[in-house]
């Protein structure tokens, strides 16, 4: 992780030296902004000026810093911004210079440079990503806390493997006298002792949750001794599944105070989101023209059963609607769930299970590649579904929904969602719950376009499809 900042400046560092060139390239090609001035000429003293400066920029706008890489949206704003910064700097340099600068060459040199930088981090975190959940570049983790905040920490931490968080060891208040936590987490000393586990135990990240330290003193003190060692200090608060968007922090007195918005259930209802399922529903549905008649023709050929297989589904407040899918199983299959449910053990949930002898053969590859809900398009044109939400549910599975989990119902359910793009199949029935719930409780528009953008890797990867 320490050689991170240096590699993605000098992969900034190429790619802004490209846009230069290229920009000096489509300048003359394209015969933007035509102008006299001949930027190729000065291009060997004002173009390593202008990388220099604009790397520059960057470094000050904080891009470089090690807080900002793998996640969340801060190390994008810091780019984006540093380049503002550096487009405005060359300009007004420029003109008080008053250097001929071709506006051709400055248009293409931003246009091509900033999109670029941004692509250039986003796979820099996909390949990060990547790297942490195959088991590198791996932070080195020890929570302390009570040992229930402990496990609510480090089952976080556990399921989101892109974070690069390893837990290593708890610390726990001096009276819990146990080995190890109920999840299984060595206990290596008590919250009284921090500062000396962390250094034993090579830690290179420290959270500190609810029952670690008894004062605001302490915290202090901890980050005081902690200060020339190479260990970031994460508080850890008692709130999870709470987008960074609800979240903001208002220091008053020296105090941090967090304040969280409440959820947004009621916005996933307006308008826009509305407007944009129309729109989107009824030009998917033009372009899926195609395979809708080719996979119409599949079905009705294999069986000469029905296309379309319609089922009830529980919508928005608990309304039910018809859930229109392409028929790929065989016209019996309802009849036949009884006896699957009693040899799979079937209790509660969505009853999914691979090689389900129900399906036909058309339907296999309707389902691998989710063809066979391309018919819900309708559904959402007609307002019984959205384009993104959670995964509508079967009217038994809401009959036993408990506690929280009716909270699902708030929004319209989506044709896909955080479950779609998490898993699918592959995911537990509490997994997909807590992912729904957690779509309804904050959501975004960009959230939607996200979900939207991830959905077309996990259908085309078939992952977890069956």
């Amino acid at each position: 992780m320490r050689y991170l900042p240096a590699a993605t400046f000098t992969l900034d560092a190429a790619l802004i030296a490209g846009a230069v060139l290229l920009a000096v390239v489509g300048r003359k090609s394209f015969g933007i902004f035509p102008s006299p001035a001949d930027v190729s000429e000065r291009l060997g003293t004002f173009g390593p000026l202008m990388v220099l400066g604009w790397i520059g920029t960057l470094a000050l706008s904080g891009a470089y810093s090690d807080s900002v890489f793998g996640a969340g949206t801060d190390e994008y704003k810091r780019v984006f911004n540093g380049s503002m910064v550096a487009a405005a700097l060359v300009g007004v340099g420029c003109f008080f210079a008053d250097y001929p600068l071709s506006r051709g060459f400055y248009f293409l040199a931003f246009a091509i440079g900033i999109p670029g930088l941004l692509l250039g981090r986003a796979l820099v975190r996909s390949a990060l990503h990547q790297a942490r959940r195959r088991g590198s570049l791996l932070h080195r983790v020890l929570i302390a806390g009570s040992p229930a905040h402990v496990d609510e920490i480090a089952a976080v931490l556990r399921r989101e493997r892109w974070l690069g968080y390893r837990v290593v060891g708890a610390l726990t208040p001096a009276h819990y006298l146990e080995e190890e936590t109920r999840s299984g987490i060595p206990v290596l000393g008590n919250s009284d002792d921090i500062t000396s586990v962390v250094l034993e135990s090579g830690a290179d990240v420290v959270f500190i949750a609810g029952g670690a330290l008894g004062s605001a003193t302490q915290m202090r003190r901890l980050a005081w001794d902690l200060e020339h060692e190479r260990v970031q200090v994460v508080v850890a608060p008692s709130v999870t599944d709470v987008s960074g968007e609800r979240v903001r922090v208002r220091p008053v007195g020296g105090l941090p105070l967090m304040h969280i918005d409440p959820p947004r259930a009621t916005d996933a209802s307006r308008w826009g989101k509305r407007l944009f399922d129309v729109v989107g529903s009824a030009g998917l549905i033009l372009a899926f023209s195609p395979i809708f008649i080719v996979a119409a023709l599949q079905i009705k050929l294999h069986d000469r059963g029905p296309v379309l297989f319609r089922q009830t589904r529980v919508g928005q407040d608990g309304r039910e609607f018809a859930c229109l899918k392409f028929r790929t199983m065989v016209v019996d299959a309802e009849e036949r769930l009884r006896e699957l449910h009693a040899t799979q053990g079937y209790e509660a949930g969505l009853f999914k299970m691979k090689d389900d002898p129900r399906i036909t053969k058309p339907g296999r590859w309707l389902r691998r590649l989710s063809i066979d809900e391309l018919p819900q398009l309708f559904n959402v044109l007609i307002a019984d579904m959205s384009l993104v939400g959670p995964r509508p549910p079967l009217p038994l599975e809401v009959a036993r929904y408990e506690g929280d989990t009716v909270r699902r119902l708030r929004v319209r359910p989506g044709m896909t969602g955080l479950w779609q793009v998490s898993g699918r199949s592959d995911l537990s029935w509490s997994e997909a719950v807590r992912l729904d719930l957690y779509y309804v409780d904050n959501w975004s528009m960009m959230q939607d376009l996200s979900i939207l953008a991830k959905t077309f890797g996990a259908v085309f990867g078939s992952r977890g499809a069956y």
